[in-house]
């Protein structure tokens, strides 16, 4: 069973928990996700499937886009709703022009420490289970960029903030530096995933949706082509001999097609199947297999 699903991920699952049902329908081994959602988070979880989970590098490393409340006045040491609170304060006499002058400073690109409560590893172990035993572990800042940050509701000490990040950005973070920022304190009250990569939540399915289809025999028909995590890229048809070289890891000789000098390509073969990903070789000053999808001609 190739393909992926746009899952509406539900609150109180974790993102392997979603990824474990979804192996249990489908009898498919291969199965993963395209980024991992704190369990408190819901939406857009992209699920991979066969054939898909060779592309997931291409859904994780997709921008997001993210829903978030913050609440003012109050910080947890999860820096969300789930931690112990560890300071608090009056938030009420901030205004909006504050607000946003301090979102502002975060748009762009910045380095972002991530939470104590998180599954980024030091020495091994995951630094969430250093946080449970009562120990503070030195974190790296890390490059992250919040290409959006608007300001879409203020209701103190509540805000609702509309967010388009890269990878790697931690949204918890980004309520807990604001908080800093303007003072008083904040920790994330609720995060909704709108959007990931290509894959938006009004276009999602829930659990239930599955759950019925799979009941019924039908989950074949929640899937959708793999090409979909790479539709961003260009995309090019290889005639026979081409497609031959590729399927067995040889550079297409491709004499008529003027390709950029730089990035990389989708394949397809003549009848439309996605068999490949093209990718670059200055040194030899041609395009070579990055990710060959297919076995042989003949697979679907």
């Amino acid at each position: 069973m190739d393909g992926i699903l746009n899952i509406d991920k539900p609150r109180g699952k974790t993102s392997f928990q979603v990824v474990a049902r979804v192996r249990h329908m489908s009898g498919e081994r291969r199965v993963g996700h395209g980024g991992t959602l704190d369990p408190e988070a819901t939406g857009v979880l992209p699920v991979s499937l066969g054939k898909g989970t060779r592309l997931l590098e291409y859904l994780i490393d997709a921008g997001k886009t993210y829903r978030a409340v913050v609440v003012l006045g109050v910080a947890t040491d999860t820096y969300d709703a789930s931690g112990t609170v560890t300071s608090q304060c009056d938030p009420l006499s901030i205004s909006l022009p504050d607000i946003e002058s301090a979102v502002s400073s975060f748009t762009g690109f910045i380095q972002q420490t991530p939470p104590m409560y998180s599954a980024i590893k030091s020495k091994g172990v995951p630094l969430y289970k250093w946080a449970r035993a009562g120990i503070e572990v030195d974190r790296e800042a890390r490059p992250v960029e919040f290409s959006r940050i608007d300001v879409v509701d203020c209701a103190l000490p509540q805000l609702t903030l509309e967010v388009d990040c890269s990878k790697g950005a931690y949204i918890r973070s980004l309520a807990h530096d604001l908080g800093q920022k303007l003072g008083v304190g904040a920790h994330l009250g609720g995060l909704v995933r709108t959007r990931s990569g290509p894959f938006r939540i009004e276009d999602s399915v829930d659990m239930a949706d599955l759950d019925a289809a799979w009941r019924e025999e039908r989950l074949h028909e929640m899937l959708l082509p793999i090409d979909i995590a790479v539709a961003h890229l260009p995309s090019v048809e290889v005639g026979e001999a081409d497609e031959a070289a590729i399927l067995n890891g040889r550079a297409p000789a491709l004499p008529s097609w003027q390709g950029p000098a730089e990035g990389q390509w989708r394949a397809y073969a003549k009848d439309g199947r996605l068999i490949a990903i093209l990718c670059r070789d200055d040194e030899k000053g041609c395009w070579r297999p990055r990710k060959v999808l297919v076995r042989s001609a003949g697979e679907a």
